[in-house]
C-alpha cells in the first residue's frame, strides 16, 4: 500500500526515524482540505508508542479536514543545512502515514495532554501542570495519529559521510 524509498541507500533505520519524531519539537500535518486541496498544518506535538500527539482548537480547518478524511501524513525535519557550493542541503527528515482521530475519552485525552505538556515543560511541577490542564479542559481538543507506516530520509552526502567514518 505503501511506496517503497525509490533511494534506498538514503533510508534511515526505523529507530534512527522514531528518534526524530521523539526529539522533534515541531512538525507538519498534512490532511485533505477545502475543496480536496492538500492543507498542511505546522503543529507542536508528542510521539509516543507509534502514535503522535497534538490539540488544537474545536473547530476549525484542521477538525473540519479530520472529520472529513481520517487519512493524513506527518513530516518532521531534524537537519536542513544549506550547502551553497553544492547548490543542495544535508538534510535528515521523517514522513509518517496514518490515520487521525479526534480523542474523545476523558482518561486518553488527560494522558495524552500530559504527555504533551511533560514534553514542553519538563521541569513543570504535576500541580501547576494539573492546574493548567483544568483551566483549558474545556478549550481542549487533542488528537491522535496512528503509525501505520514510517520512512526516514538523509541527503547522500550524510549517507557518504557515515559509511566513511566506518
Amino acid at each position: 500500500m505503501f511506496r517503497e524509498m525509490r533511494r534506498n541507500r538514503q533510508l534511515l533505520s526505523k529507530q534512527e526515524s522514531i528518534d526524530i519524531l521523539t526529539n522533534g519539537t515541531a512538525g507538519v500535518l498534512a490532511l485533505l482540505g477545502d475543496g480536496d486541496y492538500p492543507y498542511a498544518v505546522p503543529i507542536s506535538y508528542v510521539y509516543s508508542d507509534s502514535k503522535i500527539f497534538f490539540h488544537g482548537a474545536k473547530a476549525g480547518h484542521k477538525i473540519d479536514a479530520i472529520k472529513k478524511c481520517s487519512k493524513a501524513s506527518f513530516c518532521v525535519i531534524k537537519q536542513d543545512n544549506i550547502i551553497p557550493e553544492e547548490y543542495t542541503t544535508y538534510f535528515r527528515s521523517v514522513i509518517a502515514f496514518g490515520k487521525v482521530h479526534i480523542l474523545e475519552d476523558e482518561k486518553e485525552i488527560k494522558e495524552a495532554i500530559e504527555k504533551l505538556a511533560v514534553k514542553y515543560h519538563p521541569k513543570d511541577n504535576e500541580t501547576n501542570r494539573n492546574q493548567t490542564i483544568i483551566k483549558e479542559w474545556n478549550l481542549l481538543c487533542m488528537i491522535e495519529f496512528s503509525i501505520e507506516h514510517i520512512t526516514g530520509k538523509e541527503a547522500i552526502e550524510l549517507v557518504k559521510s557515515r559509511t566513511q567514518h566506518t
